[in-house]
């Protein structure tokens, strides 16, 4: 049975090309890949009319939360997707997720469907605190995920072509998107819920890589906020990048052209 509810910590690095394909060969003696293989991960995040989720998380309070749903391939408004709702508080990631059709996990969302079970009770009462909740945003990225045979509880992921829309914001059909980072760069995320293993905290040391936050949502509405400015303030054009869709047999991803989409702090 999959998982529903996690605690745990959750670090994020971005690698070059070079410094993924090292660390993949180092991996080989340490994790094993999941079952899924690559897959590219459908979300949609649901905030209100003014974004306050977004803006809240981008102050890096003592807690903030997001309310999204998730797939991991094309889904309608009957199939079944998950309804996640992820909580950050002193730096510890609480996750409690629902598996139900969208069209049920959107309709708890905007307080039209009662609660069926305590983790569903816990997703409407948060967002029962958000007045306009709705669909916001659509981001998307093909990743690779690995697991500690010794110790399920710690993962890693690769993350690439992250890639969002403000418009056409669906599960079902091209999960096409402006890009939100450098093709040659990948989006390492360390999920565990004690210390990293010794080989791995070596590797980041003589690789001199550094933690960061980046948030894709954030990223997203970061790059939404940018087109919004330039047709309002009417400021020198700035070009959007273009739009990919890696896995959908469309266009390569292009680099990110005028706006840029990085949010590290």
């Amino acid at each position: 049975m999959a998982q529903m509810v996690f605690k745990r910590y959750e670090i994020k690095y971005q690698l070059s090309e070079e410094q993924r394909s090292r660390l993949e060969r180092l991996m080989a003696s340490h994790m094993e890949p999941d079952a899924y293989g690559a897959t590219t991960v459908r979300n949609i995040y649901y905030d209100t009319p003014s974004l306050l989720l977004a803006r809240r998380s981008a102050e890096h309070p003592y807690y903030k939360e997001k309310l999204r749903v998730r797939s991991y391939a094309p889904a309608g408004v009957d199939d079944t997707v998950f309804l996640e709702l992820k909580k950050k508080c002193d730096g510890i990631v609480y996750k409690r997720r629902a598996s139900l059709p969208f069209v049920e996990a959107d309709a708890l969302l905007r307080g039209a469907r009662e609660p069926q079970t305590q983790i569903e009770r816990e997703l409407a009462f948060s967002a029962g605190r958000y007045e306009g909740l709705a669909p916001a945003m659509f981001v998307a990225y093909d990743r690779e995920a690995y697991y500690d045979p010794n110790d399920h509880e710690f993962r890693m992921t690769f993350d690439r072509k992250v890639r969002c829309r403000w418009d056409n914001i669906s599960l079902g059909g091209s999960s096409v998107g402006y890009v939100l980072m450098p093709a040659s760069q990948s989006l390492l995320e360390v999920k565990c819920a004690a210390g990293m293993p010794l080989w791995l905290v070596d590797f980041l040391s003589v690789e001199g890589i550094y933690k960061g936050r980046f948030s894709k949502y954030g990223a997203a509405v970061n790059l939404l906020q940018a087109s919004r400015e330039r047709r309002i303030v009417g400021a020198k054009a700035l070009a959007l990048p273009r739009r990919v869709a890696p896995r959908d047999g469309a266009r390569h991803v292009q680099g990110v052209a005028g706006i840029s989409g990085m949010a590290f702090a």
